[in-house]
């Protein structure tokens, strides 16, 4: 995996602006998801060259989206931890909360944090829309991410509330995003975002092209918002 991280780096142009051991220490974090996918499930994505490519090199694109030294950052429903995890060990500077509803999850993910010797980084166990009313969180990142498939409707309204005037929100989603974007233009607007703009990136190793669509955070979120998830769920804004 060190090998295929290597290059795909390069082939990002982030070689030069990342520390020298980032591959060794995705190359771990892959061992270690592995290793722990054969008792709880983490990954549908189990070929070390799939997790090189299509976890760590897919996650490192974001940094070719958006200017994040020695900004926060918060990861939605961070799941095995991505994009959150990997963007810290790319970008030590970053500071990086990890957010997941399962504990399992979280115990998990702050036992890799220790074992890659990473400081500046925490994961918490709570669900978003709950996290998102405590001081100290709302309205309070200058970036929040999801890599999940959630409709971008739900997304919106689970994440923006995180987000800084003047932060980002970074959704990470597929190239067949079009109608989805347009769909949630309303809860966009209505979470105090805008759509700045969408990019689109090859994996490097891979023909997969994905999208980011990067949505600024121009006024606060409304209070109310996020709602409880079982009316987020039955009537999507």
């Amino acid at each position: 995996m060190k090998d295929i991280i290597s290059a795909g780096l390069e082939e990002l142009g982030l070689s030069p602006a990342v520390p020298p051991e980032a591959a060794g220490q995705l190359d771990l974090y892959g061992r270690l998801l592995l290793e722990k996918n054969q008792v709880m499930n983490l990954t549908a994505i189990r070929e070390p060259e799939q997790v090189a490519q299509l976890h760590m090199l897919d996650c490192a694109a974001l940094l070719n989206c958006a200017q994040f030294e020695g900004k926060t950052l918060i990861d939605v429903g961070t799941g095995a931890g991505f994009p959150g995890l990997p963007l810290k060990i790319l970008l030590p500077s970053l500071e990086v909360t990890l957010l997941d509803s399962l504990n399992k999850r979280v115990d998990w993910l702050n036992e890799v944090s220790g074992a890659l010797g990473l400081t500046g980084v925490r994961a918490i166990h709570g669900r978003a829309e709950e996290q998102a009313q405590v001081e100290g969180f709302r309205d309070s990142f200058d970036f929040a991410t999801a890599r999940a498939v959630a409709d971008l409707r739900l997304l919106a309204e689970l994440c923006l509330p995180f987000v800084k005037v003047g932060g980002l929100f970074l959704a990470m989603k597929s190239v067949e995003s079009d109608g989805e974007l347009e769909h949630a233009a309303r809860a966009v607007k209505m979470m105090g975002g805008r759509v700045r703009d969408q990019v689109d990136y090859t994996i490097p190793g891979s023909q997969i092209t994905h999208r980011v669509i990067l949505i600024e955070k121009v006024a606060p979120t409304l209070k109310g918002y996020p709602r409880r998830w079982a009316k987020i769920q039955k009537e999507p804004l």
